[in-house]
């Protein structure tokens, strides 16, 4: 029991640390966990060896991760993206995959090891370009949806590939009867389980969710995750396999967001003890003295950088777009992992062979965000017209607002950057809107709106479309990073233009506030606010103190509103942003008989230094909303304080216990 729980401890222990740094340094995880596998494994610190327990853990973590792609899978998002997922992804896989295997039959690679290799090092990282887009807000341009197709594609190439692997194993005489055996026996359970199994998969949720237990809700999923994937493994297909058919059979039902929601928390442990093992396979020291890995690396990203770039121009891309995919989609993936741990598993390469490669994948990985930042630069470098683009896109912004004067300039054209568009025409007000969806502009510039592409976060961006003479400035997207650079820059340009700005909830109302905002507007305040204001004048409320209540909630920045009592259905909430920044939260504290707190008032307790602030106090069941400074407790009170958890908790402790 010892032996076996002492890899799994020293695992954990390396990883929290590890993902902390990283989530500090606002790096992907996935980078960190191979660092980890790195450093402790057999060929480093050997704190860890590669044991059957290890290796079976990481197993059951690729399984949830061929699980998540497959309830992300939808035809309709592949049919809206068929020309960039089934051309340009098609297109780039197949050349790397040919151009790679070309290089490693030259070297002398058996046909099935260059197979699996080519495979391999087509993939690109999901996990870690997803994120840097959606932090560079580059989800939405033009490059951005060409890489998320791509993506879409290698997602769905891993599973023939997957497939095919086992096979391949097979002597060279059986070979061609092993994949043509293993091709039908795919055939034939994914027909089945696919065709029969989706109206047995809908209606078992359904029993399941009758019986209203999210303990039951989880145990179901991974009974049916586990048990698809055990069914192909039987079959002599991979168990990877059958959890992407789990994943695809349960996205068809309506449970598909709750069950993802559900099995996150184990996707992410177990894969990340899968890179951990990935890690754990690199001999570092050979690694170094190998000259072959920085070949291997630099050809690696150079290539398959060219090779996207080229297929991107063939199908019509501008250059500066082509060369922005390409450098995105240079480095290697996640899946490449999986396929290489599969042909490691089967013997198809050599452990000789698969050092320097695996180096280089990891090497690659590790340098896609800085690739990224620096992909820019890179651009305006090497495309000597994306001067005079950008020149132009300037230009045209300015000649659009030329004419406009005390206008509005609205920064994001989405649902509520529109409805604020048509209230201010109908003032007969001037708008110039901002916004990076290529699409979205066509279709409103078609119908005579003024609204143009530019990023708003930038500061060049913001004077083309007129910031100097704009009367105020609304951001109307609820992003408070996105915001806040907004900010940055009107104040330095114009302190005294008056900015609105949008967000979900009241979390960031302090700093937006803080960093210039004139007006914050909270969705879900706004919310609670007209369902007050509606409820008022149903039960006879005259207008004008309905109205006056508003005014004042308003006034006082929804401090009426700031912070709920959370239940257990919102457990969740206490970490909503991707800090881990908790959320403030209401709290009822019962003052019992010996506290301290008793015969103090609130200004000698001071407990807005622990960051905590009193809503009400209770007292002989009469309730008063903001009690002064000076109001002294008592024993029985119900004192209900604001704050996060972790001051929460330390303001409890100081009220009863001293």
């Amino acid at each position: 029991m010892h032996a076996t729980l002492q890899p799994v401890l020293v695992l954990l222990a390396s990883a929290v640390l590890v993902v902390v740094l990283f989530r500090y340094l606002k790096q992907p995880p996935l980078l960190g966990y191979l660092i980890v596998g790195v450093a402790i494994g057999p060929h480093a610190l050997g704190w860890v060896r590669e044991t059957e327990t290890v290796r079976e853990l990481a197993e059951i973590g690729v399984v949830f991760l061929m699980f998540s792609i497959g309830l992300e899978f939808s035809l309709a998002k592949l049919r809206a993206m068929r020309r960039t997922a089934l051309g340009l992804g098609s297109a780039q896989v197949a050349a790397t995959l040919l151009a790679v295997m070309g290089v490693a039959l030259l070297l002398g690679v058996p046909w099935q090891g260059a197979l699996v290799l080519g495979g391999a090092l087509a993939m690109s990282s999901t996990a870690i370009l997803a994120k840097l887009l959606a932090e560079r807000f580059e989800l939405n341009t033009e490059h951005g949806r060409q890489i998320i197709g791509i993506l879409l594609f290698q997602d769905i190439a891993v599973v023939p590939l997957l497939i095919i692997i086992p096979a391949l194993a097979a002597p060279a005489g059986d070979l061609a009867a092993s994949v043509g055996w293993a091709m039908l026996k795919a055939a034939a359970v994914l027909t089945l389980l696919l065709f029969a199994g989706q109206r047995v998969m809908r209606s078992w949720f359904h029993v399941v969710a009758r019986g209203k237990s999210s303990e039951l809700f989880v145990l179901n999923v991974l009974l049916v995750t586990l048990g698809i994937a055990y069914i192909t493994e039987l079959a002599g297909l991979s168990l990877a396999l059958g959890a992407f058919v789990a994943g695809v059979l349960i996205s068809e039902t309506e449970y598909r967001h709750q069950v993802e929601e559900d099995i996150k928390p184990f996707r992410d442990v177990l894969l990340g003890l899968f890179f951990v093992t990935i890690g754990m396979l690199l001999d570092f020291r050979v690694t170094w003295q190998n000259a072959w890995v920085a070949v291997i690396l630099v050809a690696l990203v150079a290539t398959k950088t060219l090779l996207i770039f080229g297929i991107a121009r063939l199908a019509g891309t501008s250059a500066s777009v082509a060369l922005r995919t390409g450098l995105a989609l240079g480095a290697c993936g996640e899946f490449g992992f999986v396929l290489l741990a599969h042909a490691n598993n089967a013997r198809i390469l050599s452990p000789e062979f698969l050092q320097p490669v695996l180096a280089a994948m990891v090497l690659s990985m590790l340098a896609t965000p800085f690739i990224i930042q620096r992909s820019e630069a890179i651009v305006r470098r090497l495309n000597a017209n994306e001067w005079m683009m950008r020149a132009m896109q300037l230009h045209n912004i300015a000649v659009q607002s030329m004419a406009a004067t005390e206008h509005v300039l609205i920064c994001g054209y989405g649902r509520t950057g529109q409805n604020l568009s048509r209230f201010l025409e109908q003032e007969n007000m001037p708008v110039i809107a901002l916004d990076i969806d290529p699409e979205r502009i066509r279709e409103a510039a078609a119908a005579g709106e003024h609204v143009v592409f530019g990023d708003a976060g930038r500061r060049e961006v913001l004077v083309a479309a007129g910031l100097m003479r704009a009367r105020v400035l609304a951001i109307t997207y609820a992003d408070t990073g996105s915001a806040l650079r907004i900010l940055e820059h009107a104040h330095a340009l114009r302190p005294d233009l008056p900015v609105v700005v949008r967000t979900q909830d009241d979390t960031d109302i302090d700093k937006l506030k803080a960093a210039g905002a004139a007006e914050v507007v909270s969705e879900i305040m706004e919310g609670s606010l007209m369902l007050a204001s509606t409820t008022l004048m149903l039960v006879g409320t005259p207008l004008n103190r309905v109205l006056r209540r508003i005014r004042e909630t308003r006034e006082h920045h929804y401090h009426l509103f700031r912070g709920f009592f959370r239940g257990a259905t919102d457990a969740r909430d206490d970490y909503e942003d991707a800090d881990h920044v908790q959320h403030p939260r209401l709290h009822s504290v019962m003052i019992t008989q010996g506290a301290p707190a008793i015969g103090s008032n609130f200004a000698a307790l001071d407990l807005a230094s622990l960051g905590v602030e009193v809503s009400a106090v209770r007292r002989r069941n009469v309730r008063t909303v903001d009690p002064g400074p000076d109001t002294v407790i008592e024993e029985g009170d119900i004192v209900v304080i604001l704050g996060t958890k972790k001051n929460i908790a330390a303001a409890e402790m100081k009220l009863l216990e001293g």
